[in-house]
């Protein structure tokens, strides 16, 4: 005779047999809470990921300390070999590195959902009665606060060596709105690369091996019109050339009609297919 057998002839002698309104008074005392919206729990998650920073702050060395080594690194390396001086390669390259650090910093958002699922934390998402998709919108909308905040800090200090945007702040403030909205599209690939490998150290992997070509053979640095012709064909074609073109030019005070055209359409295929990919990989899980 097993313990719980024992458990409840003994309560059935005593007089007190455990009936389906006995159970539910004690397991439900109340109304049930009503279920959050698709907005709600999609903002509270985002408002976790944020919580995450606060705890662990040194999370934000990615998106401070890098972009400053990153601006000043290249700025002083390449300034006066490219354009004779720094201050005028400047205007060229902060656009560019502004693209290329928040790019590169969309992969910690993969690496976030990677360790979530490593520690068992997805398995409680799963189970609660939420809209699916808000767990993973959540982590982007915590990202979509570090891209700003990279942004505003390669502005800072490219004004202090001597960036002036001809676009003012209607431009810079454009131009940053263009690129955190690429990046929140963009951040789908690695959230499906994030529930797909195993470990934070294959996602950050696969991650630098995608990156590192699309920035780096992009128009960040150099004009692509002095590189060979097969390299342009490439360039011509890269989705972050055409973010940063877009972004250069509305920060000059312009407007880039084919580019912006590209950054749309970019942005809205990386949503819709990878994002397609991510719930499908989550609800399988």
């Amino acid at each position: 005779m097993t313990a719980a057998t024992t458990t409840v002839e003994s309560g059935e002698s005593s007089g007190r047999a455990f009936s389906p309104e006995t159970l539910q008074a004690v397991l439900a005392p109340g109304e049930a809470p009503p279920r959050p919206s698709w907005f709600s729990a999609s903002v509270t998650f985002g408002w976790r990921a944020m919580l995450k920073i606060k705890h662990v702050p040194e999370q934000l060395f990615d998106v401070t300390a890098f972009p400053i080594i990153m601006t000043l690194m290249f700025t002083y390396l390449f300034g006066g070999a490219l354009a004779g001086s720094t201050t005028e390669y400047l205007q060229f390259l902060l656009p560019g590195i502004m693209v290329m650090s928040v790019v590169m910093t969309t992969m910690y958002t993969g690496v976030a959902v990677n360790t979530d699922i490593a520690k068992g934390v997805f398995d409680r998402f799963r189970t609660l009665p939420i809209w699916r998709p808000s767990a993973m919108i959540g982590y982007l909308l915590g990202d979509a606060l570090r891209y700003t905040l990279a942004s505003l800090v390669i502005l800072g200090v490219g004004l202090v060596l001597g960036f002036r945007p001809e676009g003012g702040v209607v431009g810079v403030t454009a131009g940053m709105g263009v690129l955190v909205a690429f990046s929140f599209g963009f951040s789908w690939i690695w959230t499906m690369f994030g529930l797909l490998l195993r470990s934070e150290k294959s996602v950050m992997g696969i991650s630098m091996m995608v990156l590192f070509p699309l920035t780096f053979l992009s128009n960040v640095f150099v004009d692509p019109s002095t590189m060979p012709g097969w390299l342009q064909a490439f360039v011509d074609v890269n989705p972050i050339s055409h973010l940063v073109g877009a972004v250069r030019t509305l920060m000059e005070g312009g407007w880039d009609t084919t580019g912006m055209a590209w950054v749309v359409v970019s942005g809205v295929l990386f949503t819709v297919v990878f994002g397609t990919l991510t719930m499908r990989l989550y609800n399988r899980r």
